[in-house]
């Protein structure tokens, strides 16, 4: 699976943004198969989970820190996978980076993609 993140970029605090992934999954291995993720990792931090969506898209989870602004979505037709941002403050920036894998939880992941960067000024 090849993940391709995109949508970072420099706003301000209080601003929203959509970050959009897409994937490139093998050939009889469909996207629906997939639990998907958003991560990140600021500078100087470890990275951190953010959220993350059950292959059907039914069932979801955040960290507490985004939860209430953050929204994960996904639409299987498009092999896409969403994270809107609202109401961003500057702990927010970081490189997010989507991941994909089989299970539904905040860690351990099969496949990453290459991090799109978002920052937020105060």
């Amino acid at each position: 699976v090849q993940l391709q993140a995109s949508g970072g970029g420099l706003v301000q605090a209080g601003d929203s943004l959509r970050l959009s992934c897409t994937a490139s999954v093998a050939s009889g291995q469909p996207f629906s198969v997939y639990v998907m993720a958003w991560f990140r990792q600021a500078p100087g931090k470890e990275r951190e989970f953010v959220a993350t969506i059950t292959n059907s898209g039914g069932t979801t989870r955040y960290a507490d820190s985004v939860k209430g602004r953050f929204t994960i979505s996904r639409d299987n037709g498009k092999s896409t996978v969403y994270l809107q941002m609202n109401s961003l403050i500057p702990e927010d920036t970081a490189i997010y980076y989507c991941a994909a894998g089989r299970l539904f939880r905040t860690n351990d992941y099969d496949y990453w993609g290459q991090g799109t960067q978002v920052t937020v000024s105060s």
